[in-house]
């Protein structure tokens, strides 16, 4: 038997449970991964609660997660990918990585590299990837000014130190806490909250170029006041908002391939960009990990260990 995250109903995290299932078997072009890290990710806890219905509705019981990484232990007829025994990581489209174990067919995996940490490899996905296409969507040219918000977050943290290799100057919008980590990384920081338009001015007087948004659709309106270009705003959450002004909504699955996963593997193993990690939670403590997600306050991902304690 494995175990799997599963929720019967929409609600809060109090749907949530583990549950006792079948051992899942590889299909045709696929493998089975014993899971030794998953991520969890805002988005998840938008279809748990039934918010994203009518984009990603939930078919009950649901499993859940994206995001991870572990051991081969079964392949499918036709594989000649990966092997028994090899390390992987990348991404389940089926809502099925919070759990000890799951199936996955070898074109959304790749072999993890050996220096990257299992919390790391596990959290990956869902993450670089998206931060990866929101850059590119603004296409930022070096000694280019680019605004993001919630920029010391999960996907922020990214996006920022994307945005410093393509030599950008960034203004990271986030809190005063946040202030310390984000110098240290090249960014700018703007402190969010009232009078954030006359900071944003202040610090970059020549105008802003491009806007992130990874928080609301407060920021699409910003942005636009700012005197932002419509197609260099881009959002990965405010979809109906971007839709009224125009802007860009690129997100994980306009980047969901082996290539850009490898891509942004190589960048941190290389420690061209830092990735953190802000917790790690048991299956069983599922409930607790999404509770600190939602507070909206991390730096870093918080990641789930299937097969291990805390």
């Amino acid at each position: 038997m494995a175990r799997a995250v599963r929720f019967d109903r929409y609600g809060g995290r109090d749907v949530l449970y583990v549950a006792d299932i079948d051992m899942p078997s590889p299909g045709p072009g696929e493998v089975v991964v014993e899971v030794r890290a998953a991520g969890i990710n805002p988005g998840e806890a938008g279809i748990r609660t039934g918010a994203m219905h009518e984009m990603f509705p939930a078919t009950f019981p649901s499993g859940q997660g994206s995001d991870l990484a572990g051991v081969v232990t079964a392949l499918g007829p036709g594989v000649t990918e990966f092997a028994v025994g090899d390390e992987v990581l990348g991404f389940s489209l089926r809502r099925s990585s919070h759990a000890t174990h799951t199936a996955v067919p070898v074109h959304q995996l790749i072999h993890k590299p050996a220096e990257l940490a299992w919390e790391v490899a596990g959290s990956l996905y869902v993450a670089g990837v998206t931060a990866y296409a929101a850059v590119r969507a603004v296409a930022p040219r070096p000694g280019e000014t680019v605004a993001v918000s919630a920029a010391a977050g999960g996907v922020g943290s990214l996006v920022v130190q994307l945005l410093g290799l393509r030599k950008a100057v960034v203004l990271g919008i986030a809190g005063p806490g946040n202030a310390g980590w984000l110098r240290d990384h090249g960014v700018i920081p703007v402190a969010y909250g009232d009078g954030l338009a006359e900071r944003l001015r202040a610090a970059a007087p020549d105008g802003i170029d491009a806007f992130i948004d990874l928080f609301g659709p407060d920021y699409l309106d910003l942005a636009v006041d700012l005197g932002v270009a419509p197609e260099r705003i881009e959002t990965i959450i405010s979809f109906q908002k971007a839709a009224e002004i125009g802007a860009r909504t690129e997100g994980s699955m306009d980047a969901s391939t082996p290539e850009v996963l490898a891509e942004m593997a190589g960048l941190i193993t290389a420690g061209a960009i830092d990735f953190e990690i802000a917790a790690t939670y048991p299956l069983d403590r599922v409930a607790d990990a999404y509770a600190e997600l939602e507070r909206r306050h991390t730096r870093g991902k918080i990641v789930l260990l299937p097969g291990g304690s805390q």
